[in-house]
């Protein structure tokens, strides 16, 4: 009998202890529930503001960085493609300013990749001052890429300078040489094999009246050929004076060296001379000659003593920086007389 009522007392506290939370659950629901519109609104708002703050305190920057293609080594591109992408960098701003740009590799991978055309996404890969940088969001431009691969070769190519302008008046380039006179380059195989030759970007030689030397770089007109080496090449120039021949025609001949008690009469009284020299300085010396109606050939009769006919050669009397060729004729009869009182 006194189990039983300890049973029932049980039984009506645990019945008053479940009415009571259960009173107090509905209470708290009805506690949440009230104005739950205007509680909704209150959090979304929250959530709005928080955004916001967020997003204010977030930065942007771009930049452009190169673009890699990394392959096995046996393989490299053969077709045109975007070789600098556009990085976007968002961030908190003091977190992303100090990052440098060439913190931020992208690249292609086609490492496992074989001979052919592939189109794949551009990815970015974080060093130094970009990594631990969070929050951290990066988006490229283009977001992939497409090209063709070829296996990759080498082979030496001549090189030929780009001669421009003509020397100085009366000089000419001789010959000249380039070192190197050849140069490696590297590339897909197609394209490699139709280059033959290289040139050199143009060598100005107007004007020049001597030896000379330039560094001048190599023009590659393929972008997908690399020149092994700085690009550049040295040319060496030799300038030499162009020597022209001319003949003076109708030159008087006249006699030096006579005794002014004598007197002398040529059988021949004009000849010629050929002379070589700079083109433009026998012009002149012709102009001179014309100007001053003088004559370079002359017969010397200085070691004559006695009257009487002589066979005397013809002298070309000329200027140092001129060569005598042939005088004509080249000798004369002279016949002395004295002079009469």
């Amino acid at each position: 009998m006194a189990g039983a009522l300890i049973h029932r007392q049980i039984d009506k506290t645990a019945y008053f202890v479940y009415n009571r939370q259960s009173m107090d659950y509905r209470k708290l629901l009805l506690k949440i529930t009230d104005n739950w519109s205007a509680k909704v609104l209150s959090i979304a708002f929250a959530i709005v503001l928080f955004v916001f703050h967020r997003t204010s305190t977030m930065e942007e920057r771009f930049f452009s960085v190169p673009l890699n293609v990394e392959t096995d080594g046996s393989y490299t591109p053969s077709s045109s493609y975007e070789h600098n992408i556009r990085v976007s960098l968002r961030g908190e701003a003091n977190s992303i300013r100090p990052i440098l740009e060439n913190d931020i590799e992208a690249f292609i991978d086609m490492k496992s990749r074989g001979k052919g055309f592939y189109r794949l996404p551009v990815q970015i890969r974080k060093k130094g001052t970009a990594i631990g940088v969070e929050p951290l969001e990066i988006t490229v431009d283009p977001l992939e890429v497409a090209l063709s691969i070829d296996h990759k070769v080498s082979k030496y190519v001549p090189l030929t300078a780009n001669i421009k302008g003509v020397p100085k008046d009366g000089f000419k380039l001789a010959s000249s040489t380039l070192v190197p006179n050849q140069v490696v380059i590297d590339g897909p195989s197609d394209i490699i094999a139709n280059i033959t030759e290289l040139f050199t970007e143009d060598i100005d030689i107007d004007g020049r009246d001597e030896d000379f030397s330039v560094v001048v770089n190599i023009l590659n007109d393929e972008p997908l050929a690399i020149i092994r080496g700085n690009g550049s090449v040295e040319y060496k120039g030799f300038v030499q004076t162009i020597i022209s021949q001319k003949v003076l025609n109708q030159l008087p001949i006249i006699v030096k060296g006579l005794d002014s008690k004598q007197t002398a009469e040529l059988n021949i009284k004009t000849g010629s001379v050929a002379l070589s020299g700079i083109r433009q300085a026998l012009e002149d010396y012709v102009m001179s000659l014309l100007s001053t109606d003088s004559t370079p050939l002359s017969v010397d009769c200085s070691n004559i003593n006695d009257l009487g006919v002589y066979e005397l050669p013809v002298i070309a009397t000329v200027p140092p920086e001129f060569a005598v060729i042939k005088t004509n004729p080249q000798k004369v009869s002279v016949q002395v007389f004295a002079k009469e009182e």
